[in-house]
């Protein structure tokens, strides 16, 4: 199933429908039984995905060979907490990336404060 999703995706990408693309690429689907899962971000989301809904279900029906097939969209608007990071923040992360970054800041004299 989700080889047929991706496939679905892919073609809707290459004929220029990219949001589509993204909304089925954001989060793997879940199949449970003849029931497909996908969670999206917000409301307007599940929107744009509920447009589209027909093509992807006629697809993946007929490839899969199951006319059962239905699609749950649930929408998770998890808050998440986002704080503002300063010069130091920033480079931490990216010296936990890749410790390399020490490196270069030491060959090209570069300073955080600067």
């Amino acid at each position: 199933m989700l080889l047929h999703w991706t496939k679905y995706a892919k073609r809707l990408g290459d004929k220029g429908f990219k949001i589509m693309e993204s909304l089925l690429l954001i989060n793997d689907p879940v199949l449970s039984e003849t029931e497909i899962s996908i969670e999206l971000p917000n409301e307007g989301s599940k929107l744009d995905f509920e447009k589209e809904i027909n093509g992807l279900l006629g697809y993946l029906r007929g490839h899969l060979h199951n006319h059962n097939i239905t699609i749950e969209v649930i929408v998770n608007e998890a808050v998440t907490n986002r704080k503002s990071f300063n010069d130091q923040d920033r480079y931490n992360r990216l010296h936990e990336i890749n410790p390399n970054i020490e490196l270069l800041r030491t060959t090209f004299g570069l300073d955080l404060n600067a």
